[in-house]
């Protein structure tokens, strides 16, 4: 029976974990709903050298990548995934941008080092954009009172249901996916504001009034999120992995997930 070994037992990685479970693997994991402490080497190298795969969702810290920093040297002949971020290419004044496209240039310049040295260790490095799913999008923040029009016509981002993500790192699991970069992105970048206003539409609700990005009063992490333009092309997954998005815009995502809330 395969072996899967997780880095991070987060958000997306549970799902990631569940999915190659009901495929006929086991699981260990660290993080928050994992079974093994990241600190407890011992344990960790254990679970490395059973494990035919081992996927890592762990973000950069102190802008490094601690799991290459402490176990890099176990990994050698491991199938491996990291989960990245489509933030590694910075701004493109939304253009479209695709695996070949500069990195490193942006906000998130940890984030492209650790990317590039998962890339060096012969990983599969998928490429996220924003990522939503149950429990965790557009709805919640119309329910706390924390989302925003802000009045930037221009503005486009894209962004990827997390169910979309699993398939895509199954599929490259299933067909042993040569390594590289993968970017797992809808169909249909966006502005934020589409995706506001469809949310308001399916749930009855008034949209919240546009604003400016003073207005907002935006939080660092918020402006950060603005501060970037772009549209990430997804067509190397599609190619290379046989994926297809089952949300392959926002409109058939958000209404998956209001239908599950009800």
């Amino acid at each position: 029976m395969a072996h899967l070994f997780i880095f991070g037992l987060g958000y997306t990685a549970t799902r990631i974990a569940q999915a190659a479970k009901e495929r006929g693997f086991t699981i260990s994991a660290t993080g928050s709903a994992g079974d093994i402490a990241f600190e407890d080497a011992d344990a960790v190298a254990q679970e490395i050298g059973r494990a035919d795969h081992v996927l890592s969702s762990v973000p950069p810290a102190d802008d490094s990548d601690p799991v290459l920093d402490r176990y890099g040297d176990l990994l050698d002949g491991k199938w491996l995934a990291y989960l990245s971020s489509t933030g590694v290419y910075g701004d493109a004044d939304g253009a479209w941008v695709d695996e070949q496209s500069p990195t490193g240039e942006g906000r998130r310049t940890a984030r492209a080092e650790c990317d590039a040295r998962w890339l060096d260790c012969g990983a599969r490095v998928f490429r996220l954009p924003g990522i939503y799913g149950p429990g965790r999008s557009i709805f919640e923040r119309l329910e706390e009172g924390r989302a925003h029009r802000i009045d930037m016509p221009d503005q486009v981002f894209s962004r990827v249901h997390v169910e979309d993500i699993v398939s895509g790192v199954i599929a490259a699991i299933a067909g042993d996916a040569p390594s590289g970069a993968y970017n797992l992105s809808d169909d249909l970048p966006t502005s934020q504001n589409a995706v506001v206003e469809e949310a308001c539409r399916l749930t009855g609700r008034e949209p919240p009034p546009l604003q400016t990005m003073e207005e907002a009063d935006l939080s660092p992490m918020a402006r950060g999120f603005y501060a970037e333009n772009r549209r990430v092309a997804n067509g190397k997954a599609k190619r290379v992995l046989g994926w297809e998005p089952a949300y392959p815009t926002y409109r058939e995502g958000l209404a998956a997930i209001l239908a599950a809330k009800a």
